[in-house]
């Protein structure tokens, strides 16, 4: 067994790719098959959920409200509770600028303060999406601008009442989670 503090690579699990097919492209998501090679010699297929990649952004004002949407979201047939976030427009787009952009079309705010909090993978199993978590404080108001698909309300709340909707399971989005317990001792 290793140590759990021990991050040093361990060869004995990693899988090694033979091949990968493009078998789908979509408008969020292009698929890929893989054949892997297993640590014990067997190859095995995986599916691949290609993703470029999004950011997200916990907004809080000088009181210590939090601005969340509510959006519906067709996946899951329901109504969640998030924070404002979007996907990337590119590979290679600066992620905090994506952050800053998602805020503003959603909310209408723009922030003078930003902290990142954390990058995080969302369902590494079958996809590679990355997605950039963001604190934004020092918010301005201004006019939201939501893409022309894109219906949400915007919600304020103490962030208080917001982590303990998290820890009461009521907020089940999981960047929304995450930012709010990762900025509980940055509030």
């Amino acid at each position: 067994m290793k140590n759990y503090r021990d991050d040093s690579i361990d060869e004995s699990i990693i899988e090694k790719n033979l091949s990968r097919e493009r078998v789908f492209d979509g408008i969020i998501l292009h698929i890929d098959h893989l054949t892997n090679l297993l640590p014990n010699g067997k190859e095995a297929k995986r599916e691949v959920a290609m993703h470029v990649g999004a950011s997200a952004v916990l907004p809080v004002d000088a009181d210590g409200n939090v601005y969340l949407v509510r959006q519906f979201r067709a996946p899951i047939d329901q109504v969640l509770l998030e924070v404002p976030a979007g996907k990337l427009d590119s590979l290679d787009e600066d992620r905090l600028l994506a952050a800053k952009r998602e805020l503003k079309e959603e909310t209408g705010f723009e922030a003078d303060s930003w902290t990142h909090l954390t990058d995080t993978f969302t369902t590494p199993g079958f996809t590679n999406e990355r997605i950039s978590l963001y604190l934004a404080r020092e918010l301005r108001a201004g006019e939201s601008r939501p893409d022309e698909d894109e219906f949400l309300n915007v919600v304020k709340m103490p962030f208080d009442e917001a982590l303990q909707m998290v820890l009461r399971g009521e907020i089940r989005d999981a960047k929304t989670q995450i930012c709010l317990c990762m900025a509980n001792n940055l509030i």
